[in-house]
């Protein structure tokens, strides 16, 4: 199991790009959760096996048809909790 905090950048807010990381991931089986950023960033705390994380990271550098993804940075990081699924916060 890893688990990364993610940051993108670009324009990844106002273009439904929570919601649809929320599908991707729920259909790729992450845990944790998305929210919008005051900088305009969308934040992620995932954790999953290494393939479906691949996965899910090669679908955020893209995003939904209506984002344009400038940046993502990931870092790996230990979990305080462990979630039982992938939600929107905010």
């Amino acid at each position: 199991m890893v688990h990364y905090q993610i940051k993108v950048s670009g324009r990844v807010q106002g273009v439904w790009f929570r919601k649809s990381t929320q599908q991707e991931a729920q259909r790729i089986g992450i845990k944790g959760f998305v929210r919008n950023e005051k900088d305009g960033s969308v934040f992620v705390e995932a954790s999953a096996e290494e393939g479906a994380m691949s996965e899910f990271m090669d679908w955020l550098k893209i995003g939904p048809p209506m984002a344009r993804v400038d940046g993502i940075s990931a870092i790996p990081y230990t979990p305080e909790k462990i979630y039982d699924g992938f939600n929107i916060t905010y």
